[in-house]
């Protein structure tokens, strides 16, 4: 009798370590990923409420039109987002993506600096519903399907 209780005794002892083991890997992995999380702003949030100058965000926009300008060194480049409320100047250093237009929509994943301007370390173009290849916008509906079954087949 005594034999049976103690091998209760010892499935809960290995339990109550597994649990302990559990809750401590997800502690550990929580604070090892509590600065690696990128909040999402709009200008609007950001001028309201900035955030530090060392966290990592993104700043979701429309690209302001007449804003985009191109540095000398020909890889910087400057542009203001905006959601009709509010303006941010962003500075980005890196090849722009092919969607990337003035008046498209734009997320910029970077920090604020002091001065007020979000230096970028990646861009991210966004493009509505009617969106289509540069491969397929000289064929109509029908050339596009047969090409899009071609590829997937």
């Amino acid at each position: 009798m005594t034999a049976g209780v103690k091998a209760k005794h010892q499935r809960l002892v290995l339990v109550l370590i597994a649990l302990a083991a559990l809750i401590g890997a997800a502690l550990l992995a929580a604070w090892a990923l509590r600065n690696q999380a990128s909040y999402f702003y709009v200008p609007s949030q950001m001028a309201a409420d900035p955030p530090a100058p060392d966290r990592a965000v993104r700043l979701g926009g429309m690209v302001e039109r007449g804003s985009l300008k191109t540095l000398p060194d020909g890889v910087t480049v400057t542009f203001v987002l905006q959601d009709g409320e509010a303006r941010v100047p962003v500075r980005y250093a890196g090849i722009k993506p092919d969607l990337f237009v003035e008046g498209s929509g734009a997320v910029a994943e970077g920090r604020l600096s002091p001065d007020g301007t979000f230096v970028a370390d990646n861009i991210l173009a966004k493009h509505d519903e009617n969106y289509v290849p540069r491969e397929l916008q000289d064929m109509d509906q029908h050339q596009q399907a047969q090409v899009v079954a071609e590829t997937t087949e």
